[in-house]
């Protein structure tokens, strides 16, 4: 018989990228009593990953755990980028409500709405979640009908609709319902959540059923598999059978070795847990996301969505550039493989295949930003090879007619911009589907583009907006082929000689364009050192001494001035190089360099494609 588990609650954060979220789960951790009074606490806890606390987001899904009044709340911190989506669809299956939270000042942005829709699909009930009150710009009335306009935009019930509404700063550490109430601490907000969010519901006498939804993965023990009990119970050296709904064949005995329920930050060994709770499981090597953990006697796998195709695709190569093998720890193609297929444990989103060539792997995912982040965890643990540009992945419909991705992007930038972005973004293939005046002069544009058309294009928007301009872009599905587009307008200037560059040689090049390396660092030829001011490639020689002479001019031998190199993060060099290039990582040096390092071959080869 069903029944309601009264003593838990599973829910999961849900937001634009920098909202709060994560500083939001931070404050609820300290007020439900989780650290110590004396112990020393970093901000945002749950971003546990370097990167992660670097760029201020959050990329993989995180489960956390505290007690209100005797009601154990488990939250689930998703993340706001579009491209790890893939994250956010799975743990929805987890939980029985949402917290939205939304900027007092930004209101409903972009990534609001992609999350939201996901949640109300599953017919989840939302709690408001106005965060930022502390902001001196907040307008939390016109952002709490904003938000009321998205639900009905997106179809919610009536129930949704009439969801309670929270006033918060999490910096400040207080939420209200009122705002006439005096901002005390995080009370109401946990109040809400008990009242307000329906306790899991199942048979606590059925048969074990388990749905993995996050996948955890952890040197010593391997997979961890993060699921809810629907029904039943589960203990340790319990039997049972894995299945999986998309997968019919699936059908294996395991044995549970380990379980673990989470508390505040760490997960505690259990040896049973009950129907509701969030549990981790250790010991089952071959666990995947999606697979159901049953009894043997009545083994039914619980039906799961399936996750979205990644969009882009690049190849990790081997690198094989003169300067190969001198930086890194990991170098050969066994290296490569077994790190690329190993982040399949953790990443669901992601792709990676073999290629006819041993020392070359395709890897495909969600976005740019889904591929940088990959690449750069990789740089810092030591490895070295190389990424060619990013692509998108084409389908075909019934009739043989080509489809690519489509994406919704959104743009806020001051009117005095728009004009240009307008531009731009047409030359782009973009259509644009909507202009709204927003706050303080700015506007809001609407496009639909190809994917392609906005790969490189981030760097050129924040020049052309000043840094002042914000974009947001969202998978739309895939359309019909909307022809070629330019992507580059500018050629590489390319280094001519192995060696070290030289002031003198330097400040030749710097003639015809920007360069991206200073005095004494080691080129090759073949090795992009600059970007050319025209359309075309041009050789350079920036290992060039001056030639001596006994004759000295007054004045000739003045010191020669150098522009400073424009140093390209990992972003921008995935922007910026072309297809007939590479882009050569270290743990100490991005370097772009042509696919064709011989100047001679290079040229034949064009030749030959004209």
């Amino acid at each position: 018989m069903k029944t309601r588990r009264e003593d838990i609650r599973n829910i999961a954060i849900i937001a634009h990228v920098d909202h709060g979220k994560t500083t939001l789960v931070d404050e609820l951790l300290k007020q439900s009593g989780v650290f110590r009074e004396n112990q020393a606490v970093v901000e945002r806890v749950m971003d546990s990953n370097d990167i992660e606390r670097e760029r201020g987001i959050t990329i993989l899904a995180k489960n956390t755990a505290v007690t209100y009044k005797n009601t154990k709340i488990n939250i689930i911190d998703t993340p706001g980028h579009a491209d790890f989506g893939g994250e956010v669809e799975r743990v929805l299956k987890m939980v029985n409500g949402v917290i939205l939270v939304v900027d007092a000042f930004e209101g409903a942005m972009p990534q609001t709405r992609f999350v939201l829709q996901k949640a109300l699909e599953l017919e989840l009930p939302v709690i408001v979640c106005v965060n930022k009150m502390d902001r001196p710009e907040a307008r939390w009335e016109e952002v709490v009908d904003e938000v009321l306009e998205l639900l009905i935009d997106l179809d919610a019930n009536d129930e949704q609709l009439d969801c309670p509404i929270v006033y918060a700063s999490a910096r400040d550490g207080y939420a209200v319902t009122n705002l006439n109430d005096d901002p005390k601490s995080m009370e109401p907000l946990f109040e809400t959540i008990v009242n307000y969010i329906p306790a899991p519901e199942g048979d606590p006498e059925a048969d074990t059923q388990v749905l993995i939804s996050t996948i955890d993965y952890n040197e010593y023990v391997g997979r961890i598999g993060v699921g809810k009990i629907d029904n039943g119970s589960l203990k340790v050296n319990q039997e049972v059978v894995m299945l999986n709904a998309h997968e019919p064949d699936k059908y294996k005995k395991v044995k549970i070795s380990k379980l673990y329920e989470f508390d505040g930050l760490n997960k505690v060994e259990v040896r049973e847990a009950s129907m509701g709770a969030i549990v981790a499981i250790s010991g089952i090597a071959d666990i995947h996301i999606g697979d159901t953990l049953c009894s043997p006697e009545n083994p039914v796998a619980i039906p799961f969505q399936k996750i979205s195709e990644p969009t882009i695709a690049m190849h990790f190569l081997v690198n094989d550039s003169p300067l190969a093998g001198l930086e890194g720890k990991y170098v050969t193609s066994r290296h490569l493989r077994d790190r690329l297929f190993r982040e399949l444990n953790t990443d669901v989103s992601l792709r990676v295949e073999e290629t006819e060539n041993a020392d070359q792997f395709k890897v495909s995912g969600r976005g740019e930003l889904h591929l940088s982040v990959l690449i750069e965890n990789m740089r810092r643990e030591g490895y070295e090879f190389a990424v060619s540009k990013a692509e998108v992945l084409y389908k075909h419909d019934a009739n043989g007619k080509l489809l690519e991705p489509m994406e919704k992007a959104y743009v806020d930038v001051n009117e005095e911009f728009s004009g240009t972005v307008i531009q731009k973004l047409s030359q782009r293939k973009g259509e644009l589907l909507n202009m709204t005046a927003g706050n303080g002069g700015n506007t809001r544009l609407e496009f639909t583009i190809p994917s392609r058309g906005l790969i490189g294009y981030r760097d050129e928007f924040l020049t052309d907006t000043k840094g002042t301009g914000v974009i947001n872009q969202i998978f739309d599905g895939y359309g019909p082929f909307k022809g070629e587009i330019q992507y580059r307008k500018n050629g590489s200037l390319i280094a001519f000689e192995d060696g070290e560059s030289i002031t003198y040689g330097l400040f030749n090049a710097q003639e015809r364009g920007n360069l991206f390396i200073g005095a004494g660092e080691r080129v090759y030829a073949g090795m992009v050192v600059g970007e050319n001011a025209k359309t075309d490639d041009i050789e350079v020689n920036v290992c060039k001494r001056k030639q001596l002479t006994n004759t000295r001019a007054s004045g000739s031998d003045d010191a020669l001035r150098l522009v400073p190199p424009k140093q390209l993060t990992l972003e921008q060099c995935l922007e910026f190089i072309d297809t007939d290039e590479l882009l050569e990582v270290t743990p100490k040096h991005l370097r772009i360099r042509k696919k064709i390092l011989d100047s001679k071959l290079r040229k034949r080869s064009e030749f030959q494609k004209g």
